[in-house]
């Protein structure tokens, strides 16, 4: 009877975790929208801060974690020679190790580790890019360099792997291949590069090729992402010359539009709000029109200088007919009205903190709730309201050292996780987590 009780007990408690757990297994969450859905979440943090649960050392690398199964995966780099040097110009030629780390999420227990030596030839030489992106029962990381990997996600072994340079043709670009791999289905889509082949649908289990599309001078950093508009699923892909709609089982272009940021740099995801497609990037930013009959789309406006938002490291977030993201020129966090470019308001209390100007000022944002949770790149962690009329912070925790440097200045872009009600983020050194759970 007692074997049985516990046993009970031990059910009850899986029931209960599996209530409210919530994995983030790729690139801005379950669903890319960077939404958290968990529930249970501090309302404001505390003076005294929350409890970090632990930290363990990592090495170089801009790849945010993803968690998923109790896990947490996460890419970088060992360097053995060479200097990574603040010069977004020019690049940096580094020997070191690649590497995929597999970490228990409740200690921060490294399980597993995939490396591979992985000579570095490009600018901010300081890691892989991309978040790995885990599902059904595997791991899909990119390399800097464009070493695609398959790897089982309970041993690290390798299941098939793909070469972007060897196999394809690619250049790797300025800032290294940064397009995080996308899993829909039986397909991973990838952002490769190449003659023909600027995005390739790979079987997500065999890595066999299932078909390839599109050309340009650069791939661009830009994630594949989905939408769903006039009854069809569109698969989009923004490279250095135009923003793409794609028949996500064939690779059919639908639509094109003529959105070319300056040097190649299409980073951030299209963002959907309706009929609207927001498009914002260094240098290009607009509002597409989607059509509501079939696959279409017109441009609406285009962004200037002195409204509008253009975004690099942050995807922005769409409410309410409100965008909120981080422009580049000012390095301020603002409010934009989506429909007729109004900058509402903005700051830099959430970015860097400072007076002036910042290009670049990042804080990753992420929805929880009827709250905002933001990590900036002075390493700080901030709960947030963010609405038409202004920022109201709710509290912020410094919890990692911003140890790379971008623009004279010390920052961590990386974009974080957040999963079993805890924030995973990591810097150049080491990898945290901390419990943002409300108190019972």
């Amino acid at each position: 009877m007692r074997w049985m009780h516990f046993c009970s007990l031990v059910l009850l408690c899986v029931l209960v975790v599996t209530a409210w757990a919530d994995d983030w297994p790729q690139w801005m969450g379950p669903q890319r929208d960077g939404v958290w859905r968990e529930d249970g979440i501090v309302q404001r943090i505390p003076k005294n801060g929350l409890p970090v649960l632990w930290r363990t050392k990592i090495g170089l690398g801009y790849s945010g974690p993803a968690v998923a199964d109790g896990r947490v995966y996460v890419m970088d780099y060992l360097l053995e020679s060479g200097e990574v040097r603040n010069d977004p110009g020019g690049r940096d030629k580094t020997t070191g190790k690649e590497r995929v780390l597999c970490l228990q999420a409740g200690t921060g227990k490294i399980l597993w580790k995939h490396e591979y030596d992985r000579p570095y030839n490009l600018s901010f030489a300081g890691g892989p890019r991309c978040t790995p992106t885990v599902a059904n029962g595997k791991v899909h990381a990119l390399g800097a360099e464009g070493n695609l990997w398959c790897l089982d996600a309970q041993t690290g072994k390798v299941l098939w792997s793909v070469d972007y340079v060897k196999d394809y043709g690619a250049k790797t670009p300025m800032w290294g291949f940064a397009a995080h791999p996308l899993v829909d289905g039986d397909l991973l889509y990838c952002v490769v590069g190449g003659e023909g082949s600027v995005v390739v649908a790979f079987n997500k289990n065999t890595g066999k090729e299932v078909w390839r599309a599109l050309s340009a001078r650069e791939p661009g950093y830009c994630p594949p992402s989905i939408i769903e508009h006039a009854g069809v699923r569109q698969l989009l892909i923004w490279h250095s010359d135009s923003l793409n709609s794609l028949d996500p089982k064939t690779g059919k272009v639908y639509w094109t539009a003529a959105l070319k940021p300056f040097v190649g740099m299409a980073i951030t995801a299209p963002r959907k709000w309706k009929s609207y497609l927001l498009a914002s990037n260094s240098s290009v930013a607009a509002l597409l029109k989607l059509a509501d009959d079939k696959p279409g789309a017109e441009i609406q406006w285009r962004g200037e200088p002195q409204n509008a938002i253009f975004s690099a490291n942050v995807t922005p977030f769409i409410q309410d007919g409100t965008i909120y993201g981080c422009d580049i020129e000012t390095g301020a966090l603002m409010g934009v009205d989506l429909m007729d470019r109004t900058r509402l308001w903005q700051t830099t209390a959430a970015t860097f903190g400072g007076p002036g100007r910042a290009r670049y000022g990042t804080a990753f944002i992420v929805k929880n709730g009827d709250r905002f949770v933001l990590f900036n790149e002075k390493g700080d962690l901030i709960l947030a309201n963010l609405t038409r009329q202004g920022y109201e912070e709710l509290g912020r925790q410094h919890v990692l050292e911003p140890t790379s440097t971008a623009f004279d200045r010390s920052v961590v872009w990386s974009h974080p996780a957040f999963a079993n009600r805890c924030l995973y983020a990591r810097n150049d050194k080491e990898l945290v987590c901390v419990s943002m759970a409300a108190e019972k």
